[in-house]
């Protein structure tokens, strides 16, 4: 009955296709089984929402993440202050700390656990044998984001 009233009341809500109302967009409805994967060093990105994502913003970032042996370890890095939701988790932990070569601070992860991360904070996620972690970030900015983007950044 709600599905009936919702598509007599704004039209039938496709995934991956923005609602309009009055010739604007008001909201899109992703699928991460369709977001495309992104490999990358340490880990598979699927950019859901900011520059080059599914859905355009220039005010914020949302992409998932999973880190496991599939990509390979991650690097140590620092970057955009972020929130990480932790979708889920399997014998992972993030390592953080002052400096690359000093992460001294180890924390485990688990389902349904929210990271924040300050700016240029040095962290790491890593996991054991089968171990994984499948995340959703955050970032309040769409520039200079991901370790990748900030080593080719031009220099002032």
């Amino acid at each position: 009955m709600a599905q009936v009233l919702l598509e007599a009341c704004r039209g039938v809500i496709y995934p991956n296709k923005p609602v309009r109302r009055k010739g604007r967009a008001v909201m899109r409805v992703l699928l991460r089984e369709e977001i495309e994967q992104d490999k990358l060093p340490g880990r598979i990105i699927q950019r859901a929402v900011g520059k080059n994502s599914s859905s355009d913003s220039k005010k914020m970032t949302v992409s998932f993440a999973h880190y496991s042996a599939e990509s390979g370890p991650m690097e140590p890095h620092q970057h955009a202050e972020e929130t990480v939701y932790i979708i889920e988790a399997k014998d992972s932990w993030v390592r953080k700390g002052p400096s690359k070569d000093c992460l001294s601070e180890k924390v485990m992860l688990r389902k349904d656990a929210v990271l924040h991360f300050d700016e240029l904070e040095w962290h790491v996620f890593e996991y054991g044998s089968g171990g994984f972690v499948d995340a959703l970030c955050i970032y309040g900015q769409v520039d200079n984001i991901r370790p990748e983007e900030i080593l080719n950044a031009p220099k002032n």
